[in-house]
C-alpha cells in the first residue's frame, strides 16, 4: 500500500461520507470499494463491508466510523500540453454513522478531512441529522458535495413521472441550500459583530494617540455566498442510487448529447437544470417565459430522467428481451448473453446501470474536481484550527516556519512532523498484520514439501536397515520413532500450560490512534511528543513551562498502518496529508492530541533541558455532539472480575469518543452514553471484548434538576416573623457565629444566561485563555480541579440548549448583560450583579449567592478581574487568589459600607475601627464555609439530592462574636495555630448549617423538578399517524409540530419527551407501527414539570374528586421517590401488613 504515498499531493483527496440515518452511506461506500476490487461488483450495496461490527449488520446501521484508502486512474486534460493524461490517485475515505447517538463520531471524522460527501435520501429529504452534518462541516471549514441518494425509490416504490421527480429533487436541493443560507447568515452576523468590536478598539486607540475624534472610512467587506450553494449545473450535486450502484452528474448527459446537439459542452450543462425547454421546431433552448402555453419538458427531464426511467420500465417492469438487447447495443454495453436471459430482473438492472453510469466513476470525478487536495485546503483550514477568532476575517498568513510546513502540508524530510488524533479506537491483538498467518508462497510450499519427503526417506532407510538406524545409531526405527513420540508429547504438556495465556495475549485490545499527518513525514519508531489538549503555545517556551508540563507526553510510534476498513496494512512511513492508525499512543494519549517530532534539534533541546527550540501547536480537541446524559452503574457478577472490569472501562472510555467512565463518592462505577443504544453497544463492547467478564448493570440514571417557582397557592411561609418568604436564621458555637440566609428563585431569563456562559464563567474563575486557543487545565482556586474536570464533561450540569438566551465573549461583557438582566428585573435585583458572591453549583451553575444590600466586600466581579490579572502575570491559582484578596486592604473595607458584619462603619474613634478591621478579619476566614455551604446546597437539593437551578441565596447577615469564637475563627478556613484543630470543628459546623439553611429556604417556596428533554423526530405515514401519537402520550411526551412533507404522504412529527420515560421508547414505536416509523431522539435540555412533589388534595372540590388519599398518582412525587431509593435516601412509603388477612389497620 505504499503506492498510495506515492501519488502526488495534488491527487490525494481525504473526505468523509455523512448523512442521516438509513440514508445509504455504507451502501454507497461499497461501490467506491468494489472499484479497487476490495468486495465483488454484484454484492456492492448489499454487503456494507465497511460495518464491520456483528451489532452492525444486525441493526442495519454504522456504529462506528471505518476509513479505507482508495486508488483509481482519472483522464485529466492539461491545458498547457492539451493532451489527455492518466493520472493516478488516492482518496481516503471515511464512512460515518448516522444515528445521533454517535455524533461524536462525526465530529473526529470531520476534523481529518478536506471534504464532505452529503448523502440526503431523495425520498425523506432533509431531516434533523442532515441539517447537524451540514453544520458539522461547516464548522470545520469542509468543502461539501450534495449526494441525492435513493433515486430508484422514485421509481419503483413511489412510481412517479420524470417531471414529477424532477421537481421533487428541485425543492429538495432548494430545503439543502435555505439550511447552508442560515449558517451563511449566521456566520455573517457574527463576523460583522466582531468587525464592529474591533472598530471600536481601534478608534478608540487613535483618540488616545492623537486626542481627537477620527473618522474611520473602512467599510464592513461582506463575503459571497455563490460557492457554498448547491446547484447541479455546478458539479456539486451527484444523483445517485447506491443499492443499484449508479451515479451521475450533468457533465456526464452534456458530453453525451454535445456532439448529437452540436453544441458546446459547458453551454449545454448550464442549461441541463432549471426552467430550460427544447423548442422542437428551433431546435432552440427558450425559457418558461417563451413556452407560449405549450407543454414542454424541461431540459432535465427529456435528456436524463427520461432515458433512467425507460430503462427502469424495459427491464424491471415489462422485461422485454427485444427491448433490452436494443439498450444495451444502444448504449455499447458489454452484458453476457447468460445475463440477458436470465430471469433476475433486478442483477440485469445493476449490470446495465453500472456500466452505463458507474458510480465509483462518477464520484471520483467529482471528488477530484470540487474537494480541494491537502495542499490547498490546509492553507483554508489550519488557520481556523489554529486561531479561530482571527481566521474569520481575511486569509491568514504563516506567522512562523511551522505554520508555514502546515499552511502547504509540506512532505519533506526536513519539515517537523505534525499530526492530529481525533479518536483512540480498539483493535484485537490478534487483527494486527504483524501477528496475523502469513501467507505461505509456492517456493516456500515447495522447500517445505522437499524437506518432509528427504525426512521420511531417512526413516524408511532405517527400517530396511533393521538393527541399526539411518544415522548408524542402534535400535532401528524405534530409536528414532520413540524419541519423537516423547518431543510429542511433551510439546503437547507445554502446549496446554502456554495455551491460555496464548489465548489471552491475542484476545487482548490494542489501543490505535486514528490521526492525519498535517506536515513532515511519520516514520515508524519515531520519538514523538504528545500536545494534550489542554496544552497552550502561547506561553513563553511552551514546551518548558510549568503549566504546560503536565500536557506533554513524550511518546514513540511503534507502528503505523493504513486502514482498509476491517484489516490494517502496516508501513513504514506516513506523508503529510494522509490518514493512518499510530500505535503507541495508549497511556499517552487519552482521547485526542497533537503530535509534534519538531526538527531534530528542536526535540533534542527539550529532552536535554534546553530552551525547547522550534515552533509548536495545539490542533485542540473535538467537542461532543451529543451529550451523555444516560448513567448506569456497573458490578461484575463475580466480585473477583472487578479488575477485569475496571481495565475495560478504561479501554471503553479511551476508544469510545463520546461515552464517560467516572467513580462516584459511594464508589461506584459509572458510564455515561448519549442513549440507549449508545449504552448497548458500551455493555456489549464490556462484555465481549474490553472486560471479558459477566456484567450487571444498574436501572438507567437519568439526571433531574431541581428549583422552586412563586405560585399562588403556596404554604404560608416558615421565616421568622418580619422577614422575608424563604430567609432562614441559624447560628453555630453557642452564638459564636451567627447568620441569615434568604432563598428567593431567579429572575427569569438569568439562569439560562449563566447556562449558556457556563464555559466563560469556569475561564474566569480558573484564569483560562479565551475559545481562540486550547484550554489549559488550571486548578480552580475555590474547589477541587477534579470538581473542574467533572464540570466540564457532567451533562448534568451541561447548558440548557432550548434556552434563547445571549452567549457572550469576554468577562466585561457578560458582567454588563447580567447587570442588565438584574435591573431589567427590578426591586431588590437592581445592582445584583455588583453583589454576586458567588455562582454554584461547582462554582459555575445556574445559582447565585448574594451579598446584602449595599455591600460587596465579598462580591466576585472585583475579584474575578483582580483574580484574572494575576493569573496573566503567571501566578499559580492559589498565589492569583491571595493576590485578590489583599488588593482590597482591610483598612478600606472597615472605612466602607461593604462591611457584611455591622450596619454602621463609622470610624471616627480609633478603637472602633481597629474592632471593625477585626470583626472583618474574623468574617473573611469564615468564608470559605459560608461558600462551601452554599456549594454543597445547590449541588444536592432538598428534593432528591439533585443539582439546584434557577435560585438565588441573600447573605443578609454574618455576625461574629470575637469573645466566643476567640482562637477558633482563626482556624477556620483551615488556619494553623493554637487554635487550629477548634476552628475547623466550628468550620465544619458552620459548613453545615449553612447548607441545611439553605435548603430549607427553598423549600419555604413552591419547589419543582425539572426533566432532562429529548427532542425527538419521527417520519410517519397517514397509516400509523394514530399509533405513533398514542406511543408519544404514553410516555408522557408532549407533539410540538406535525408538518406533511410536500409532495409525499409522509409526516415528519416533532415532540418532547422525557429522557426517564424514553427506555424501550424507539423499540415500542417501530412495534407498534411495524418498523414503519423510527424515532431520532436528540437531548435539548431541561425542562420544569408544573407538578409540586409534595401535594396533596386539600379543596372540596379536589377531596370530591381525588378522594383523601388522593388515587391519581403525583407524577413529580414519584420521580423524587425513585431518585431518592436510588440514593439509599429515606422514603416515606405506605406498607400494608399482613395483606393476605384482608383488614385494615388504624391509621
Amino acid at each position: 500500500m505504499a503506492e498510495s504515498f506515492a501519488v502526488p499531493l495534488e491527487n490525494t483527496r481525504n473526505v468523509t461520507i455523512v448523512a442521516h440515518v438509513d440514508h445509504g452511506k455504507t451502501s454507497f461506500a461499497d461501490s467506491l470499494l468494489s472499484s479497487n476490487n476490495i468486495i465483488s461488483t454484484r454484492l456492492a450495496g448489499k454487503l456494507r463491508f465497511l460495518d464491520s461490527r456483528e451489532d452492525e449488520q444486525a441493526r442495519g446501521i454504522t456504529m462506528e466510523s471505518s476509513a479505507v484508502s482508495l486508488r483509481f486512474d482519472m483522464a485529466r486534460l492539461h491545458p498547457s500540453s492539451g493532451e489527455v493524461r492518466t493520472e493516478k490517485c488516492v482518496c481516503n475515505v471515511i464512512d460515518t454513522p448516522g444515528h445521533v447517538d454517535f455524533a461524536s463520531e462525526v465530529s473526529t471524522a470531520s476534523r481529518l478531512c478536506d471534504g464532505a460527501l452529503v448523502l440526503v435520501d431523495v425520498w425523506e429529504g432533509v431531516c434533523t441529522q442532515t441539517i447537524a452534518v451540514l453544520r458539522q462541516a461547516w464548522m470545520d471549514k469542509l468543502k461539501p458535495l450534495l449526494v441525492i441518494n435513493k433515486m430508484d425509490r422514485l421509481i419503483t416504490e413511489l412510481k412517479l413521472t420524470p417531471t414529477e421527480a424532477y421537481h421533487h429533487i428541485a425543492q429538495l436541493i432548494e430545503q439543502v441550500n435555505a439550511v447552508m443560507g442560515s449558517l451563511y447568515a449566521s456566520e455573517r452576523m457574527e463576523d460583522d459583530l466582531r468587525w464592529r468590536e474591533e472598530r471600536e478598539k481601534r478608534m478608540a486607540r487613535k483618540m488616545e494617540e492623537q486626542g481627537d475624534v477620527l473618522d474611520d472610512d473602512e467599510e464592513y467587506e461582506e463575503k459571497e455566498d455563490e460557492d457554498i450553494y448547491f446547484a447541479p449545473d455546478k458539479g456539486n450535486v451527484l444523483f445517485a442510487s447506491a443499492i443499484d450502484g449508479w451515479a451521475f452528474r450533468l457533465g456526464k448527459f452534456a458530453r453525451l448529447y454535445a456532439d448529437k446537439l452540436k453544441v458546446k459542452e459547458s453551454s449545454l450543462r448550464r442549461v441541463l437544470w432549471g426552467d430550460w425547454y427544447l423548442d422542437p421546431k428551433t431546435k432552440r433552448v427558450v425559457g418558461r417565459k417563451k413556452l407560449a402555453g405549450r407543454n414542454l419538458k424541461p431540459m432535465f427531464v427529456q435528456f436524463v430522467l427520461d432515458n433512467i426511467w425507460k430503462v427502469y420500465e424495459t427491464v424491471l417492469e415489462e422485461h422485454n428481451p427485444d427491448a433490452v438487447q436494443k439498450i444495451v447495443s444502444s448504449l455499447s454495453l458489454r452484458i453476457p448473453p447468460r445475463d440477458l436471459r436470465s430471469k433476475d430482473t433486478r442483477n440485469l438492472l445493476n449490470l446495465i446501470m453500472q456500466q452505463w453510469l458507474p458510480l465509483s466513476t462518477a464520484t471520483f470525478q467529482a471528488i477530484i474536481e470540487i474537494i480541494p487536495s491537502p495542499l490547498s485546503a490546509q492553507g483554508i483550514r489550519l488557520p481556523h484550527m489554529l486561531h479561530p477568532e482571527e481566521a474569520k476575517g481575511p486569509v491568514l498568513k504563516p506567522r512562523n516556519a511551522l505554520e508555514n510546513a502546515l499552511y502547504t502540508c509540506d512532505q519533506s524530510e526536513t519539515a517537523p512532523v505534525t499530526a492530529y488524533v481525533s479518536k483512540m479506537f480498539a483493535v484485537r491483538h490478534s487483527e494486527l498484520p504483524e501477528f496475523k498467518p502469513k501467507e505461505i508462497s509456492a517456493e516456500e510450499m515447495r522447500a517445505r514439501g522437499k524437506e518432509e519427503r528427504e525426512r521420511r526417506a531417512r526413516l524408511l532407510e532405517a527400517r530396511k536397515a533393521g538393527g541399526e538406524g539411518a544415522d548408524g545409531v542402534e535400535g532401528g526405527v524405534e530409536s528414532v520413532v520413540k524419541p519423537l513420540e516423547d518431543l510429542i508429547l511433551e510439546n503437547a504438556e507445554q502446549g496446554k500450560e502456554g495455551k491460555e495465556e496464548t489465548e489471552e495475549k491475542e484476545d487482548s485490545e490494542i489501543i490505535l490512534g486514528f490521526s492525519r499527518i498535517f506536515s513532515g513525514t511519520l516514520h515508524r519508531h519515531t520519538p514523538l511528543l504528545c500536545l494534550l489538549p489542554k496544552f497552550n503555545p502561547l506561553l513563553p517556551s511552551p514546551l518548558l513551562h510549568p503549566s504546560n508540563a503536565k500536557h506533554i507526553v513524550p511518546l514513540i510510534a511503534t507502528d503505523l498502518y493504513m486502514m482498509m476498513g476491517r484489516e490494517l496494512v502496516s508501513v513504514e512511513s506516513v506523508p503529510a496529508g494522509h490518514v493512518c492508525a499510530i500505535r503507541g499512543l495508549e497511556g499517552g494519549v487519552a482521547r485526542s492530541g497533537t503530535l509534534w517530532a519538531g526538527d531534530a534539534k528542536g526535540y533534542d533541546e527539550f529532552v536535554g533541558g534546553g530552551e525547547g527550540g522550534g515552533e509548536v501547536v495545539n490542533l485542540a480537541g473535538v467537542g461532543n455532539a451529543a451529550a451523555p446524559i444516560v448513567r448506569v452503574a456497573l458490578e461484575p457478577e463475580n466480585p473477583s472480575d472487578m479488575p477485569k472490569l475496571i481495565r475495560g472501562l478504561q479501554i471503553l472510555h479511551q476508544s469510545d469518543p463520546c461515552a464517560e467512565y467516572l467513580i462516584q463518592e459511594t464508589g461506584e462505577h459509572v458510564i455515561l452514553t448519549a442513549g440507549e443504544l449508545h449504552l448497548e453497544r458500551c455493555l456489549k463492547d464490556l462484555r465481549e471484548r474490553f472486560a471479558r467478564c459477566a456484567i450487571q448493570p444498574s436501572a438507567p440514571i437519568v439526571p433531574f434538576r431541581e428549583t422552586a417557582v412563586k405560585v399562588a397557592d403556596m404554604n404560608p411561609s416558615k421565616a421568622p416573623s418580619g422577614k422575608g418568604r424563604g430567609t432562614v436564621e441559624g447560628q453555630i458555637g453557642g452564638g459564636a457565629v451567627k447568620f441569615g440566609v434568604r432563598a428567593v428563585p431567579l429572575p427569569e431569563g438569568v439562569e439560562s444566561f449563566l447556562g449558556k456562559n457556563r464555559g466563560l464563567i469556569r475561564r474566569m474563575l480558573v484564569g483560562k485563555r479565551s475559545s481562540s486557543t486550547p484550554e489549559p487545565a488550571e486548578d480552580d482556586p475555590n474547589t477541587d480541579e477534579t470538581d473542574l474536570a467533572e464540570t466540564e464533561s457532567d451533562p448534568i450540569l451541561a447548558e440548557d440548549e432550548t434556552e434563547q438566551s445571549r452567549k457572550v465573549s469576554s468577562p466585561e461583557e457578560f458582567w454588563q448583560e447580567l447587570e442588565r438582566l438584574f435591573n431589567t428585573a427590578g426591586g431588590e435585583w437592581v445592582g445584583a450583579a455588583d453583589r454576586v458572591w458567588s455562582f454554584g453549583p461547582k462554582r459555575v451553575g445556574g445559582n447565585v449567592l448574594l451579598d446584602p444590600v449595599g455591600k460587596g466586600v465579598l462580591r466576585l466581579r472585583g475579584k474575578e478581574q483582580l483574580f484574572a490579572k494575576a493569573r496573566a502575570q503567571g501566578q499559580s491559582a492559589d498565589d492569583a487568589l491571595q493576590t485578590a484578596d489583599n488588593a482590597i486592604t482591610l483598612d478600606q473595607l472597615a472605612h466602607s459600607d461593604a462591611s457584611p458584619s455591622s450596619p454602621s462603619s463609622s470610624t471616627e474613634d480609633p478603637a472602633q475601627s481597629e474592632s471593625a478591621r477585626d470583626k472583618l478579619r474574623l468574617i473573611r476566614d469564615y468564608e470559605s464555609s459560608l461558600l462551601a455551604g452554599f456549594q454543597l446546597a445547590t449541588f444536592q437539593g432538598p428534593l432528591c439530592a439533585e443539582p439546584v437551578v434557577g435560585m438565588a441565596w441573600v447573605v443578609e447577615y454574618v455576625e461574629v462574636d470575637a469573645e466566643l469564637a476567640g482562637g477558633n475563627a482563626a482556624g477556620a478556613g483551615g488556619g494553623t495555630g493554637a487554635g487550629g484543630a477548634g476552628g475547623q470543628v466550628v468550620g465544619g459546623a458552620l459548613i453545615s448549617a449553612v447548607r441545611d439553611a439553605c435548603r430549607q429556604g427553598m423549600l419555604d417556596w413552591s419547589p419543582r423538578i425539572k426533566l432532562a428533554m429529548y427532542t425527538c423526530d419521527i417520519q410517519a405515514s397517514t397509516d400509523v399517524l394514530g399509533k405513533v401519537y398514542g406511543v408519544v402520550a404514553r410516555r408522557r411526551g408532549r407533539i410540538v409540530s406535525e408538518e406533511m412533507k410536500e409532495g409525499t404522504s409522509f409526516f415528519t412529527i416533532r415532540s418532547i419527551l422525557p429522557v426517564v420515560e424514553s427506555f424501550g421508547f424507539a423499540d415500542e414505536i417501530r412495534k407498534r407501527t411495524s418498523g414503519a416509523a423510527s424515532p431520532q431522539l436528540i437531548f435539548s435540555g431541561y425542562t420544569l414539570l408544573p407538578l409540586d412533589p409534595f401535594w396533596v388534595p386539600t379543596t372540596l372540590e379536589e377531596l370530591e374528586d381525588l378522594g383523601e388519599k388522593a388515587d391519581r398518582a403525583n407524577v413529580a412525587k414519584g420521580y423524587v421517590d425513585a431518585v431518592r431509593e436510588r440514593k439509599g435516601m429515606w422514603v416515606e412509603r405506605k406498607i400494608v401488613e399482613s395483606a393476605e388477612k384482608q383488614r385494615t389497620l388504624k391509621r
